[in-house]
Formats: structure tokens, C-alpha cells, sequence
């Protein structure tokens, strides 16, 4: 029989689910309104309010930053009741704050879980990635191969043409090389101006979202959180850490990482099974955005558990 102090994923996802609508909720008085940080902190207020509702001993391994520079849900903090298993948390209070100050598409509020010692405690420096979906055998594209090569695999294992691929980039003057080459495939390339943890989850529904693949380099704590999505949903992710200079790799060194070089694949970034949850703050191709009606606000979320690969689809009308 499971104790108190045992992580009970099942029991726990319903209350997670709702941490992640909470600060959607919170949220939504900001879509659009261009104000980024008003947004951001509404749904960080939320979410630490709901955390802190769980019968668990939490600590956030991936959260808005380092003590001194994020006031709340903080690398470190603790949060919940202190009464339950003893959890990691990975968390992105606000996926895409420019994306709901701008009513961009694509905005989520994010969380994940698992058993204490689940997650890389990833810095905050840069990292390259690489994902695809379910249904390929291990290794049919590496980060050692470049990206036009990568392309040709993917398309060789799906029997199809280089035209047929479709690659989600983050949209910046880093990618630009990259998205040349990527070009003279003749792959399709949507770009996304923010939300990578959204655009690594593109891979895992390619006929819902039309996503094969995602590369390039973005965040290193929105990578394990995206890896946390996949271990969920299916299919393969890659990272390795980039650094820009001596202080970086000294936050690195601080969160008990010595292979700088170190490729890491799905399973190394997040080593035991975790519950995640999204909900849509403005409509994507994964989840509908928040809608407003009279007298009441309509919330959609998505709720997994790598252990059973389950995926749950959660509408929330909530009176205003």
C-alpha cells in the first residue's frame, strides 16, 4: 500500500492540473494588455498560491531564476504543504509572456513533477536541441549530424520526401545560418518568435500540429521541461549544454555539472516517471487559448503521466 511519503503520480496530476490553470486564470486579464511583467507575475502568484495548497514537500529545480534574482518560485524554493512525498518541480509560471502581452499565439502556463532527485537541476545558461516524435528507433538523428542531415534521416525513416519534413525553429539571428541550410533541403521551416517547451511539444502530435522536428538552441531549464513533455507524450530529445563564458560554466559547476561537453538525451534530463501540465493561455496548435464569456472564463488543459502514457484532455468553466 502506498504511503503518505510515496509519489502517488495518479493522485497527484489532478492537483497539478489545477496549479497550471490557476495561473492561466490569472493571467488572462493581461492577454494583450502589452504588459509582460504584469502578466508573468500574475500567473507566478497564482501557481505558488495553488503549489502551496499540495500535500508535499516540493522544491523548485527549474523555476523563474536564481534567489537573488526571482522573488518567488525561485531555483530552490519549497513549496507545499511540507506534509507529503518529498517532489521535484519544474515549472514556467508563463511560457510566452510576450506571446500573451501581444495576444501571439501559443502562450502556456507549464509544470511538471516527479520523485525527489528526478530532474537535472539545469542552469540557466544556453542549450542546443534537438527533438522528433514517437516511433523512430534511437538515434536516427543526433546532434553530431548537421541540420541538413538530419533532415534527410528524418525523411528516410519516414519514407518520405525532404519537402515532406517540417521543422519548428525559434526565430532569432543565432538560427539564421542554420535556417539557410535547413532551406536548401527543401524542408518547411515554421518559425516561432517565443515558447520553445511549446515547440518541442509540437514533435510528439506531428498530425495534430504538423511539426516533425525542433532544433536549435534556446533555454537550458525550458529544455528539461520540454524533455519532462516528451517523456510523457513519446518520442526523442537531445540537448547539450552551451557556454558563453567562465561564469556560465561556474553556475554549471554550482548545480553539480563537470561534463561540459555532455550530450543528454530525454531519460538523462528527467531519470524517473513525472507528471506534467499545460494549459493554453492564448490558442496554439497544441491548446486553445483561454475564453471569455459572460460571467465566466473557459480554461483547456493537458494532463500526462509518463508512467501509464496517459493523456488527459481537461475542460475548466470557471465563473468569474
Amino acid at each position: 500500500m502506498p504511503t503518505k511519503t510515496d509519489f502517488n503520480d495518479r493522485m497527484l496530476s489532478l492537483g497539478l492540473a489545477r496549479v497550471a490553470e490557476q495561473a492561466a486564470i490569472a493571467s488572462a486579464q493581461w492577454i494583450g494588455r502589452g504588459d509582460e511583467k504584469a502578466a508573468d507575475q500574475a500567473a507566478v502568484n497564482a501557481m505558488r498560491d495553488e503549489l502551496n495548497k499540495l500535500d508535499i514537500t516540493g522544491v523548485v529545480v527549474i523555476g523563474e531564476g536564481e534567489r537573488d534574482e526571482a522573488p518567488m518560485l525561485f531555483i530552490g524554493e519549497e513549496v507545499g504543504s511540507g506534509t507529503g512525498p518529498g517532489v521535484d518541480i519544474a515549472l514556467d509560471p508563463l511560457e510566452g509572456t510576450t506571446l500573451t502581452a501581444k495576444d501571439m499565439p501559443n502562450a502556456l502556463t507549464v509544470i511538471a513533477m516527479g520523485p525527489r532527485g528526478s530532474m537535472l537541476h539545469a542552469p540557466d545558461v544556453y542549450m542546443e536541441k534537438l527533438a522528433i516524435g514517437p516511433g523512430f528507433k534511437t538515434g536516427v538523428v543526433t546532434l553530431t549530424m548537421s541540420p541538413s542531415e538530419r533532415v534527410s534521416a528524418l525523411a528516410a525513416a519516414k519514407g518520405c520526401s525532404t519537402n515532406d519534413i517540417t521543422v519548428c525553429v525559434l526565430e532569432r539571428p543565432r538560427h539564421e545560418d542554420m535556417i539557410e541550410e535547413l532551406r536548401g533541403t527543401g524542408c518547411a521551416i515554421r518559425l516561432i518568435t517565443d515558447g520553445d517547451v511549446a515547440g518541442v511539444m509540437h514533435c510528439a502530435e506531428p498530425d495534430q500540429t504538423g511539426i516533425d522536428m525542433y532544433m536549435g538552441s534556446g533555454g537550458a531549464p525550458e529544455g528539461v521541461l520540454a524533455a519532462a513533455a516528451l517523456k510523457c507524450m513519446g518520442g526523442q530529445f537531445f540537448g547539450k549544454l552551451l557556454f558563453r563564458n567562465d561564469d556560465e560554466r561556474g553556475r554549471a559547476q554550482k548545480a553539480g555539472i563537470t561534463n561540459f561537453d555532455r550530450v543528454y538525451t530525454r531519460d538523462d534530463l528527467v531519470t524517473q516517471d513525472v507528471i506534467f501540465a499545460a494549459t493554453g493561455v492564448t490558442s496554439g496548435s497544441l491548446l486553445p487559448g483561454i475564453k471569455r464569456e459572460v460571467g465566466h472564463l473557459t480554461t483547456e488543459t493537458i494532463l500526462m503521466r509518463s508512467k501509464t502514457g496517459s493523456v488527459r484532455r481537461m475542460v475548466y468553466r470557471n465563473p468569474t
